[in-house]
């Protein structure tokens, strides 16, 4: 099914910068500065590198944006029709593995229809100034009338399967229903077909394009640089914020565990932990609000390579962890108040790049003061 995308011809909106716009800290182990590159973002959700080192950055009401040479350019690159009422709009941005010879774009969105809305994997073909003949790839079978919890970031695997993450809509149990996606990560080839080797392919009682389940509403996701291994982080409700180590057909446990409670206060389980069901790495409670997630891989902070680090609404910060295997053995906080941080990416460039969560967003770039 076709998506309309085109190019606004409404002239930009300007915006107040947002102080301070240059920043040096001293972290645990490097000095940094956080300079923000550009504002005027409404909302931004996702990013993502373009060759040569322009940026795709998409805003929750539906439209891609441009940085090109370090200068958000004035109009949209293209606009989907998204369902933006609560958590809701235009999501992740991801380019696709070979998007050197294909120029293909993938994006994440809250779709509209007569059920309500669900999280749709889209993908169009950019040519070099808009992004063009956008159509599904796959639709979620996650519909819901509420606003909330539809995911949803992007990753493709070495192999060149992608993943998505789609939300529990807020329902709880049906992310433990494996014949609902609600509360899943999917897995697929590019084009939507489902991977033979996906593990309920076969089954009765089972959507094949799951690859995990149990999981409340995933909103940071990332492949480890050195294992290719899927990582993950998710939202609790009060506390239970949790980072999990993704594995094929493994059950999350939400909501027939949980390290949180209610935002009422009312117990959601009496059990954080039963057979067959994956503990997370580590939880957060109280909670952060997780959203973004990286897993740093560059060569300019030699002392953070591997580690996670993960953006919080919530907590308005940026949280470091240090993982030995399973195990978060270390953690910090960085720009604690600044700002909510909604998405964390390696930049080509070696540096961290972030997005601030405000209907005036900025783009913000870490590297290492001298």
């Amino acid at each position: 099914m076709g998506i309309a995308a085109a190019v606004l011809g409404t002239a930009a909106f300007m915006w107040r910068r947002t102080p301070p716009r240059v920043q040096v800290l001293d972290t645990q182990e490097h000095r940094v500065r956080v300079t923000t590159v550009v504002d005027g973002l409404r909302s931004p959700w996702g990013l993502t590198f373009l060759p040569g080192g322009d940026l795709l950055i998409t805003e929750k009401r539906g439209r891609l944006r441009l940085v090109r040479a370090g200068v958000l350019q004035p109009e949209p690159v293209a606009e989907l029709e998204v369902a933006s009422s609560g958590q809701g709009g235009l999501l992740d941005v991801e380019l696709h593995p070979g998007f050197a010879r294909n120029r293909l774009v993938y994006l994440t969105y809250s779709k509209p229809g007569p059920r309500g809305s669900t999280t749709a994997l889209a993908r169009g073909r950019w040519d070099g100034s808009r992004l063009v003949d956008v159509q599904d790839v796959f639709v979620a079978e996650a519909w819901g009338r509420g606003g909330q919890h539809f995911g949803s970031r992007i990753v493709f695997d070495r192999a060149g399967m992608v993943y998505f993450g789609v939300g529990e809509r807020n329902e709880k149990y049906p992310a433990q229903d494996l014949a609902s996606d609600k509360g899943k990560i999917l897995r697929l080839h590019d084009d939507g077909r489902i991977p033979r080797d996906n593990p309920f392919v076969g089954r009765t009682d089972a959507r094949p394009e799951i690859f995990s389940y149990g999981h409340r509403n995933p909103q940071g996701m990332t492949l480890h640089p050195v294992t290719g291994e899927l990582w993950e982080t998710e939202h609790g409700a009060r506390g239970g914020d949790e980072v999990n180590h993704v594995r094929a057909g493994r059950n999350y446990g939400w909501p027939r565990i949980t390290h949180g409670v209610d935002y009422s206060g009312a117990r959601i389980s009496p059990d954080s932990a039963l057979p067959g069901m994956e503990q997370p790495v580590l939880h957060w409670t109280p909670s952060i609000a997780p959203s973004g997630l990286a897993i740093y891989a560059g060569d300019r902070f030699p002392r953070w390579r591997g580690h996670l680090f993960a953006g919080a609404l919530a907590g308005q910060q940026l949280r470091r962890v240090v993982v030995e295997g399973d195990r978060a053995v270390h953690q910090e906080t960085l720009l604690e108040g600044r700002s909510r941080i909604r998405a964390v990416k390696n930049g080509p460039d070696g540096n961290l790049y972030l997005l601030t969560d405000a209907s005036e967003g900025s783009l913000l770039r870490v590297e290492p003061a001298p």
